[in-house]
C-alpha cells in the first residue's frame, strides 16, 4: 500500500515537472513574443491609429478563417494522434502523409479562390477595392502559412518543446521586423501585407528545425491519403472550421456593430483591448496548446485525466488572474506604453475585460479536454450558442452601459460558458 502510494506520488511529481519545464521553455518564447507584440502594438498605434486598428482586426479575423478552411482545421488532430501515437513511428507517418495531402490540397484550392474574388473580397471586408492587392499577397503565399502551422503541430505532438520554441521565437522576429518596417513604411496598406507575409516566411525555418530531426524525412508528408486517418480528423476538422467561422465571424459582427454605434474609432480601442488580452495572456494559452493539449490526447484513464485538470486549475488559472490583475492596475501605464495617448478611453473596458478573461482561461481548460477527447457534439454546439451570445449580451448591454458594455458583455459570455462546459465536461467524464 506505501509502495503504491509512493508510486502514485512521483508520477504526480513528473507531471509537475513536465508541466514546469514547458512553461518555463515556453515562457521564453512567450515573453520574446510578447515583447515584440508590445513594440509593434505601438509602431500600430502611431503610424495606423484606433481607425487602422478596427481594419487590422477585420482581416486577421478573414485569414483565420481562410487558414483553417486551407488545412489548418485538421492541426489539433495532428497534434493530438502524433502524441497519441508516440510508440508507433509508422503510424505517425501515415497521419503526417494524410494531413500533408490534405493541406496542400485545401491550401492551393482556396488560394485560387482567393485570386479569382481579390476585388469583391477587399469591398466586403474593408469596404473599398484599394486593397485588392493584399489578397494577391495573401493567396502566393497561403500554402506556406498552412504549412508552417502543419509543420509547428507536428513539433507539439512530438514534444519537440525547444525547436518549437526556437521556431515560435524566430516567428516572433520575422513579425516584428516585416511588419514594423512595412507599417513604417506604407502604413495600414503595409500592415495588412504584413500580415499577409511574416507567418509564411516563418515556414522556411520551421521546416528546417522538422528536417533536421532524426525522425523526420520529407516524405513522411505526402502520399495517399488513409481513409481510417482522414475519418479521425474529420471530427476534429469539423470542430475547427466550426470554431473558425464562429469566433472570427462574432468579432466581425460586433466590430461592424461597434463601428455604427460608435465610430469606427472606438472600434479600433476594442480591438485595441483584444489585442492587449492575447497578449498578456499568451503564456497561458501557449502553455494550454503546447503542453495541456498533448498531454491530455496521451491519457486514457480517467483519474489521470482528472489530476491533469486539477493541476491545470491549481498552476494555470492562478497565472490567469494575477496576470489580469497587474494589468488592471497599471491599465494607464500600459495604454500610454503599447499603445498612445490617444487610446486612453479604453480604460474604460479594463476592469470587465480583465475578469472576462480570467474566466476565458477557466472554461478553457475544460474546452481542450472537449478537443482532445474529440467530444465533437458538445464543442459544436456550445462555440456556435456562445458566439451567437457574444454578439447578443455586446447588444444588450451596450443599450446599459454604453462603449463599457462590451467588456460587460465578454465577462458575462465566459461567465456562463465555463458553467454550461463543466457540466457537460464532468458529466461526460462522471459516465466514463
Amino acid at each position: 500500500m506505501k509502495l503504491k502510494k509512493l508510486f502514485s506520488f512521483v508520477i504526480v511529481l513528473i507531471f509537475k515537472m513536465n508541466l514546469l519545464k514547458t512553461s518555463v521553455l515556453n515562457g521564453v518564447a512567450v515573453l520574446i513574443k510578447t515583447a515584440t507584440m508590445f513594440v509593434l502594438n505601438k509602431i500600430l498605434a502611431v503610424y495606423v491609429g484606433p481607425a487602422g486598428y478596427a481594419a487590422i482586426g477585420q482581416f486577421q479575423n478573414f485569414i483565420q478563417m481562410i487558414t483553417t478552411f486551407a488545412g489548418s482545421a485538421i492541426n489539433t488532430a495532428v497534434i493530438k494522434y502524433t502524441a497519441e501515437y508516440h510508440e508507433d513511428e509508422t503510424k505517425q507517418q501515415t497521419i503526417w502523409k494524410t494531413a500533408g495531402s490534405i493541406v496542400l490540397s485545401f491550401s492551393l484550392f482556396f488560394s485560387l479562390i482567393i485570386l479569382i474574388f481579390q476585388k469583391q473580397l477587399s469591398i466586403y471586408i474593408f469596404h473599398t477595392d484599394i486593397y485588392q492587392s493584399v489578397f494577391i499577397w495573401f493567396a502566393v503565399f497561403l500554402t506556406f502559412f498552412t504549412f508552417n502551422a502543419l509543420f509547428l503541430a507536428i513539433l507539439n505532438g512530438k514534444k519537440e518543446v525547444i525547436r518549437l520554441v526556437i521556431a515560435n521565437i524566430i516567428g516572433s522576429i520575422f513579425s516584428l521586423v516585416v511588419t514594423g518596417i512595412l507599417a513604417i513604411k506604407y502604413s495600414l496598406y503595409g500592415a495588412l501585407v504584413a500580415l499577409s507575409l511574416y507567418q509564411s516566411l516563418s515556414f522556411f525555418v520551421t521546416f528546417i528545425l522538422c528536417y533536421k530531426s532524426h525522425w523526420f524525412k520529407l516524405s513522411y508528408l505526402f502520399g495517399s491519403i488513409d481513409k481510417n486517418i482522414a475519418k479521425k480528423f474529420l471530427a476534429f476538422a469539423v470542430m475547427a472550421l466550426v470554431s473558425a467561422i464562429c469566433v472570427p465571424l462574432s468579432q466581425m459582427v460586433i466590430r461592424s456593430y461597434l463601428t455604427q454605434e460608435y465610430g469606427l474609432v472606438y472600434a479600433g480601442y476594442w480591438e485595441a483591448m483584444i489585442r492587449l488580452s492575447a497578449a498578456y495572456l499568451m503564456l497561458v494559452t501557449t502553455t494550454l496548446g503546447v503542453y495541456y493539449l498533448p498531454r491530455l490526447s496521451e491519457l486514457s484513464k480517467i483519474q489521470d485525466i482528472k489530476a491533469e485538470i486539477y493541476l491545470g486549475y491549481k498552476f494555470i488559472f492562478p497565472l490567469a488572474v494575477i496576470c489580469g490583475l497587474a494589468v488592471y492596475f497599471l491599465r494607464d501605464w500600459v495604454i500610454v506604453l503599447l499603445f498612445s495617448k490617444t487610446f486612453l478611453p479604453m480604460r474604460d473596458l479594463f476592469f470587465w475585460q480583465m475578469i472576462g478573461d480570467s474566466l476565458k482561461i477557466g472554461s478553457w481548460i475544460l474546452a481542450y479536454l472537449m478537443l482532445s477527447k474529440a467530444m465533437t457534439k458538445i464543442f459544436i454546439i456550445t462555440e456556435i450558442i456562445f458566439a451567437a451570445t457574444s454578439i447578443l449580451f455586446t447588444y444588450i448591454c451596450s443599450q446599459f452601459f454604453g462603449f463599457e458594455g462590451v467588456s460587460i458583455a465578454h465577462l458575462i459570455n465566459y461567465g456562463i460558458y465555463w458553467m454550461v462546459v463543466s457540466f457537460f465536461v464532468l458529466r461526460a467524464l462522471g459516465r466514463v
